[in-house]
């Protein structure tokens, strides 16, 4: 599946990749596409990490989520030692991704840090045998010609306690 399709196709987009590649321009196309765009930053919830997107999820309409539960899968053991998300929390998250006509949007592009991108690679090959998974070259995507409509934007998924 490739941008075209997944525009066409899905209703709910998860973005994510390695830190510092560069999702903007991305995520501005998908608003300008009619995706309301939730951001997710902030320390995941310490008891239920799953939480917000599956509140997220819950939610009627065209969505993309910038930044999942994948990030948690990559970071957690490179920079903590281990994951606060499950294998059964990320599978559980992919299928309800696939039951909302969705799928996962993986960015790629030049980074130093080649064991996040080998990570990454792992864990979405394992992911897409639940959900499909589109991988994009950020500097295909080129910088966002346009600030998207604020009304699109929103940081209503946050992470904390």
């Amino acid at each position: 599946m490739i941008l075209s399709q997944a525009l066409a196709q899905c209703r709910t987009l998860v973005v994510d990749g390695p830190d510092g590649i560069g999702r903007g321009a991305l995520i501005a196309e998908l608003a300008r596409h009619g995706f309301l765009v939730r951001l997710c930053r902030g320390p995941l919830h310490h008891v239920d990490p799953t939480q917000p997107y599956r509140e997220l999820l819950a939610s009627s309409g065209r969505l993309a989520v910038d930044g999942s539960l994948v990030h948690e899968l990559v970071y957690g053991p490179l920079r903590r030692g281990r994951s606060r998300v499950t294998w059964i929390q990320a599978l559980d998250f992919a299928e309800a991704v696939a039951e909302r006509d969705g799928a996962l949007v993986h960015v790629t592009g030049e980074t130093d840090d080649t064991e996040a991108v080998d990570t990454y690679e792992r864990a979405l090959h394992t992911l897409a045998q639940h959900v499909p998974v589109v991988t994009l070259e950020a500097k295909d995507l080129g910088p966002p010609s346009a600030a998207p409509p604020a009304r699109n934007i929103n940081w209503a998924c946050t992470r904390g306690s």
